[in-house]
């Protein structure tokens, strides 16, 4: 009898027990599905004049039609904050150092160093000196991101996780969301190219240094002016490796700390090609960014709709993708004009060596005299711990971030931290009919200068750089520290459009650039390096453009995604040479296994994957005496990149001077061997062995929500895009890497936007229950072409106007 009431008892517990987890279980996932964005129905809100209509198709791309381009923007706001509020507030954040007061101590580092920029300042700078048109556009638009957000009946499910409740949307908060770019295309505002160089200078003769960084001709492909002359070694009396005593282990310990020679850095491609090259006589553009993956994806797909009388037909109709937080088109169509961008890598920072005053620390020395350091207490709020304060000094040029090489305070001069850089005048391509109106728009943009491509139905194309300041130079050499302290030293103003390269209608009618150098000479000057790629990728899609004569939309896809692995021939090559005669079982395997070079980087590439490594070990080897020389005095030496050591490494091999070569080997094919005998060992000795080490298994997707590594391991996959092998690499058209590749793929020729592609990973919404979450993740994974124009309309809200 007590046997049977313990056990009903025990079943009455087990049932309260679930029925609660279910409760619960229900109400998060009734909460969840409250954060999602409102798809139909009529929602009334106070702002737009008149009704506005947001449609959405099977991708969830959402197109707005008003009546005028206020009201669509303040539409595109409430859109972006049901969809994409979270990732919008990560931008603004991370940008204004401010994420620790969401997420806790984790952010902090990231907080301290973009905080030390104070860019909330700048935005404030930058909004203030807005002309009253772009200030109102802006104004429209945060009152329509409030109003987004307010209007779901649930907080982003992100703040009920971590237990916040978001901030509202301000209107300088979209200069941040610039910000946070520039942060992502300089360097994170760090300039550690030019620090790195000026340690390599302060411990390796000059001409040794110029040699190891030196571009390297035989990929370069320059819009014009020509390639780069070719390196020169230097001779045995400038340097000489078997004199310098620096300790085998020393060495050893430097190769390990060089980062793969690959490594992935924001960049894009971008091409176009003329109306006499083009099946339909208008101009196609292609357009891929290369930035960190995420999910959802950093752009949002949108079309806008609005009367104008200066468009055909007096309607004005724009696609392409936007940014969330901002109110602009980034890159599409307007019917008329395509247009696309990528980083152009020119020097748009500089260090400058602060000589503070021997008697009063808190003065520098400047032109006319001294001046007095700007010293601020920043204070950083740290969600469950203490607010740390961060105290700044700030000079007329830039921050004190650092110390040059012999111990002289430096400050850092860098367009980002200047409100001019900010601006909204992008949006005025919305309304440009021609290829040479919106080059001469380019040089007005407030956005990190860019390589700007564009084309038009008459059948035009034309390249410039977009970005409103291109600092003009004198007195010093860019590339090291310098005291601007002197005289006619520093930025001495801004570059006019009239300086800016630009290039329209070309002869062969093609246009291409993939963050290589584009041009030479006195522009290359009035740009500046500030680490080109290597060319590589350029010259395949140059060779790409000129292996055809006539071309759709469909035909710049295939060169997007072209994987060729024309970059490693040579290596693969070299390799060959290097195990021929051989008696090592392993290097035997290895050299069978890469004979048959399918010329590919295919996830199923076993010969792709060791070829890599050889180069990447290699690169180490070689550079590994001299970067340990370099470490002995500054151990947080890394080597500047990206690539630019290719032509050193390659020539070096070549022409295998001995005094060049680390003295652990009696010659330079003992280091090739010794290379070579490294991959097989390494990677034979995982399972599998040799033969199993795909591509694949190293480059695969690793597209993450923020929050998904906070999450139990069994949410974090679901909320993860699939861990898909993706076919692709650095040195080829079609970037692809863990975590970073291809933002979206655009192919459109104006006037013919239903022939356009446009492919985006980690699909359009934020929320999980969506509909659109993910959606066409699967089409970018595989190349399939996604339509760019919506499909049919699947849900209808209606914005309608509220009286005051």
């Amino acid at each position: 009898m007590t046997t049977k009431r313990g056990g009903r008892g025990f079943l009455a517990l087990a049932i309260v027990l679930l029925t609660v987890l279910i409760g619960l279980f229900a109400a998060g996932w009734w909460r969840l599905a409250g954060s999602r964005a409102q798809l139909d129905g009529t929602q009334r809100v106070i702002g737009p004049q008149h009704a506005v209509t947001i449609t959405r198709d099977a991708l969830g791309t959402a197109t707005i039609t008003g009546q005028s381009r206020d009201d669509v923007t303040y539409a595109l706001g409430h859109v972006h904050a049901q969809e994409r509020f979270f990732p919008m507030d990560l931008m603004r954040r991370a940008a204004a150092g401010e994420l620790s007061e969401l997420v806790g101590p984790a952010a902090l580092d990231v907080d301290i160093a973009h905080r030390r920029h104070r860019l909330r300042a700048v935005a404030q700078a930058a909004y203030a000196a807005l002309s009253p048109a772009q200030k109102h556009t802006l104004d429209i638009y945060r009152d329509g991101v409030n109003a987004g957000l307010a209007n779901l009946r649930e907080k982003p499910w992100e703040y009920m996780l971590l237990k916040a409740r978001p901030e509202p949307w301000r209107s300088e908060d979209s200069m941040l969301v610039i910000a946070a770019m520039y942060l992502d295309l300089n360097d994170d505002g760090n300039n550690p190219r030019e620090t790195h160089i000026a340690q390599m200078r302060a411990v390796l003769p000059a001409a040794l240094v110029t040699f190891l960084i030196s571009p390297d001709p035989n990929w370069e492909a320059p819009l014009k002016d020509g390639t780069s002359p070719s390196p020169v070694i230097p001779a045995e009396d400038v340097y000489d490796l078997r004199h310098t005593n620096t300790p085998a282990a020393s060495t050893t310990v430097a190769a390990a700390t060089i980062e793969s020679v690959d490594r992935a850095y924001p960049g894009s491609n971008s091409f176009a090609v003329a109306g006499t090259i083009s099946r339909s006589g208008s101009a196609i553009l292609a357009n891929d960014m290369h930035l960190d993956l995420r999910v959802p994806d950093i752009w949002f797909r949108a079309r806008l709709r609005y009367p104008d009388p200066t468009a055909p037909k007096g309607g004005r109709d724009v696609m392409g993708v936007t940014l969330p937080g901002t109110p602009a088109l980034v890159v599409g169509s307007n019917g008329q004009i395509a247009w696309g961008f990528t980083n152009s890598y020119g020097d748009w920072m500089d260090w400058v060596r602060i000589q503070r005053d021997p008697h009063n620390p808190q003065r520098y020395k400047v032109p006319e005299g001294w001046a007095t350091i700007e010293q601020h207490d920043e204070i950083i709020g740290v969600k469950g711990a203490a607010p740390h304060t961060l105290h700044v000094e700030d000079t007329r040029w830039g921050p004190i971030l650092s110390k040059d090489t012999d111990g002289t305070p430096l400050a850092l001069a860098w367009i980002g931290d200047l409100p001019r850089a900010y601006n909204m005048a992008l949006m005025q391509l919305e309304h440009v009919s021609a290829v040479s109106a919106a080059l001469d728009l380019g040089p007005t943009f407030g956005i990190p200068p860019q390589n700007f491509l564009v084309a038009d139905s008459a059948g035009h194309i034309g390249w410039t750089i977009a970005g409103n300041s291109i600092p003009l130079r004198a007195g010093f050499d860019p590339v090291l520290p310098a005291d601007w302290s002197q005289p006619n030293t520093g930025w001495v103003g801004w570059a006019a459009p009239s300086q800016y390269p630009r290039i329209e209608n070309p002869a062969d009618g093609r246009l291409w650039t993939a963050n290589n150098r584009t041009v030479g000479s006195d522009e290359l000057a009035l740009l500046g390096e500030g680490g080109h790629d290597i060319g590589a990728r350029a010259q395949q899609i140059r060779d790409d453009l000129r292996a055809r004569a006539d071309f759709g939309p469909a035909n710049l896809l295939d060169i997007q995604l072209d994987d060729h692995a024309v970059f490693l021939t040579r290596w693969q090559q070299l390799l060959q040479t290097t195990v021929a005669n051989t008696q090592d079982p392993s290097l035997a395997q290895l050299r069978g296994l890469t004979a048959a070079w399918r010329n590919e980087a295919a996830p199923d590439s076993v010969d792709y994957r060791l070829v890599h490594a050889f180069r990447d070990e290699v690169h180490k080897r070689v550079l590994a005496p001299f970067t340990a020389r370099i470490q002995q005095r500054f151990p947080d030496f890394q080597w500047p990149g990206p690539g630019n050591q290719e032509a050193a490494v390659w020539m070096l091999i070549q022409q295998q001077p001995t005094y060049l070569l680390d003295p652990v080997y009696h010659d330079w094919h003992a280091l090739l061997l010794q290379a070579a005998r490294n991959v097989a060992d390494t990677l034979g000795k995982q399972p599998g062995g040799l033969a199993a080490r795909t591509w694949g298994e190293v480059n695969h997707a690793d597209i993450r929500h923020p929050l998904s590594r906070a999450l139990p391991a069994f949410v974090g996959r679901w909320l993860d895009m699939p861990d898909d092998e993706l076919p692709g690499d650095h040195n080829m058209p079609r970037v692809a890497g863990p975590g970073f590749g291809a933002s979206e793929r655009l192919d459109v020729s104006p006037g013919h936007e239903s022939e356009g592609i446009l492919e985006m990973p980690g699909g359009q919404s934020d929320n999980p229950l969506s509909p659109f979450y993910a959606a066409g993740h699967e089409d970018w994974v595989h190349g399939h072409p996604t339509p760019l124009m919506p499909g049919k309309d699947l849900h209808t809200l209606v914005l309608q106007p509220s009286p005051r």
